[in-house]
């Protein structure tokens, strides 16, 4: 007899328990359409976790943004130099005040993030 842990199928079904889904090319392809319609774009680079890797953070003039996987900090930083994009490490400066009134204004305006 074959014993079935409760939770084995579901661990089948999402992959390998523990293993955080990687960048892809739509993540960047999004990223880079995004910061191409908006101004004042500048980036937020967020640590790996053990759940997901490393993303980044676009945040635009007004606090509008956005999040998507990178491939590595140092990823993050190559996108932002090839697009004139300041870049900061969310660890140490934290997120702007703007991106934080823009969620806000959102929820109260009854919309969607």
């Amino acid at each position: 007899m074959v014993e079935v842990g409760l939770f084995d199928s579901l661990r089948r079904r999402r992959g390998r328990p523990g293993t955080p889904r990687g960048a892809r090319e739509s993540d960047t392809a999004h990223l880079d359409a995004w910061a191409a319609t908006r101004h004042g774009v500048e980036a937020y680079v967020e640590p790996r976790t053990t759940v997901t890797e490393t993303t980044v953070v676009l945040i635009a003039h007004d606090g509008e943004w956005t999040r998507r996987r990178i491939g590595s900090p140092q990823a993050a930083q190559q996108f932002g130099h090839k697009r004139g994009i300041p870049v900061y490490e969310v660890a140490k400066v934290g997120y702007p005040k703007r991106m934080r009134e823009y969620t806000q204004r959102v929820k109260r305006e009854g919309g969607q993030r």
